[in-house]
């Protein structure tokens, strides 16, 4: 019989039953050569995972084993040799800095025995338990078992490499089964996708027919885009101080502007693979297929942070977008925690975007202009429409009035004149089917 599957992937796609999604509690240790894995240690501490050691080695990888084969050996009889009170002791976890080849998570896995995690592998596991719709869990499947099957199918070769058992090596092997499966529900699962995604295409078709506007919160995970969204809606979202804290797309009406939607989805992040962020194509067209994007980061970073936080959305929107070109705005969120508001500013001069505005959610400052700056950008300024009292078998002025509060966002009333905010568009229509009765100030 062949060897059970070990979970190399960290859940269901290699392993048979339940996936493990609570990770709270796990020792690991960590492996890096070039680059900081500050960003990769934050999505650790945000699974209450405890990293017990940081191993570092310079050089390249080695293509086969990441470190070379002495030093990684040198680890693996560290957490085989573990004793109580060794600080090894308890590691199930080996956690390397890389987006690593199915060739080097399978050679790691065989030498420390335990489950093996790249960048990938640990943002799969932080995405399963963070999915709570149906369509953010069957995007994370679909991630989860592409990765999966690379493993697999590194298994596969090598066990199928040199001799085999049987009269001219015939037969199928357990694995190879599994391998097929994991390819078969890929497929059913790509299916249920394009059905929601063409349910979610329809929806924005319905949405534009009824003249609603469509701004787009985008930016790097845990810049503060859910706490932003719920203020400017009023609608309760889950807000956390944690990495990918939302993976699905949420949409509300901004406070006071009924025909203004506001999308919040999944945040981007450095060296993300794209098969990865592929999965999650259909939430974020979401977002991006809208009239105005505003770009978030977070205004406390360093000046080194803040271009690479936005260097990673511009690229990730640009290489999404349909045309490659979306309207944006940048906003340094959390101006509370006291960072160098004009160093930003300057950060995000030097890179091309226009003048950012500055918001708190906590304080809310800056929201009033925020507001008002995105309903400038969507509908130029606003205007002022004068009513002219009609002849007795014409309509009334409340029934103009009445149109007038479905076409646009109506700010002031003073008897027959009203000031609001409207697409050039749709005002020119509204005048021509009031028959010269409604005209601008």
């Amino acid at each position: 019989m062949d060897e059970p599957i070990r979970v190399l992937a960290g859940t269901g796609g290699v392993a048979l039953g339940e996936a493990r999604t609570n990770h709270f509690g796990r020792r690991a240790v960590l492996l890096h050569r070039d680059g900081n894995p500050r960003e990769l240690i934050a999505l650790v501490e945000t699974m209450g995972i405890e990293i017990v050691d940081i191993q570092h080695q310079k050089g390249k990888d080695d293509p086969r084993t990441y470190f070379g084969k002495g030093r990684m050996q040198d680890v693996a009889d560290e957490i085989s040799a573990s004793i109580d009170g060794h600080p090894y002791h308890g590691v199930d976890l080996v956690l390397i800095h890389t987006n690593a080849s199915p060739r080097q998570l399978v050679s790691i896995n065989e030498l420390v025995q335990v489950e093996v995690w790249d960048r990938v592998r640990l943002l799969l596991s932080l995405f399963i338990s963070h999915a709570n719709s149906v369509e953010a869990r069957t995007q994370v499947r679909i991630a989860q078992l592409k990765a999966d099957r690379t493993v697999l199918s590194e298994i596969v070769n090598r066990q199928l490499t040199g001799e085999r058992a049987g009269f001219g090596g015939g037969g199928i092997q357990a694995i190879q089964g599994v391998l097929t499966t994991v390819s078969r529900e890929l497929t059913q699962l790509r299916k249920k996708q394009q059905k929601q995604a063409l349910a979610r295409k329809e929806r924005r078709r319905q949405r534009a027919r009824g003249g609603a506007r469509t701004v787009g919160l985008a930016g790097y995970t845990n810049a503060g885009k859910s706490s932003l969204f719920s203020l400017l809606c009023g609608k309760e979202v889950l807000v956390e101080n944690k990495l990918f804290s939302t993976l699905e797309t949420t949409i509300g009406r901004m406070e006071m502007s009924p025909r203004v939607l506001l999308v919040d989805t999944i945040g981007f992040i450095d060296e993300l693979p794209s098969d990865l962020l592929d999965a999650f194509r259909a939430t974020l067209d979401e977002s991006l297929q809208c009239d105005l994007l505003l770009i978030l980061v977070d205004s406390s970073d360093t000046a080194g942070e803040l271009e690479r936080k936005l260097s990673t959305s511009r690229r990730e929107i640009l290489d999404r977008s349909p045309d490659g070109i979306v309207p944006m705005q940048v906003i340094l969120t959390k101006s509370d925690l006291g960072g160098d508001i004009e160093l930003a500013k300057q950060v995000v001069s030097q890179m091309g975007f226009v003048e950012p505005l500055v918001v708190s959610s906590q304080s809310q400052e800056g929201l009033d202009n925020l507001r008002e700056s995105i309903l400038q950008s969507l509908f130029g300024p606003q205007k002022t429409l004068i009513i002219s009292e009609g002849k007795a078998n014409e309509k009334s002025a409340k029934a103009l009035i009445s149109q007038i509060y479905n076409s646009g966002i109506v700010t002031e009333i003073k008897g027959l004149e009203i000031t609001l905010w409207c697409c050039d568009t749709e005002l020119k229509r509204l005048m021509a089917k009031s028959e010269g009765r409604i005209s601008l100030k």
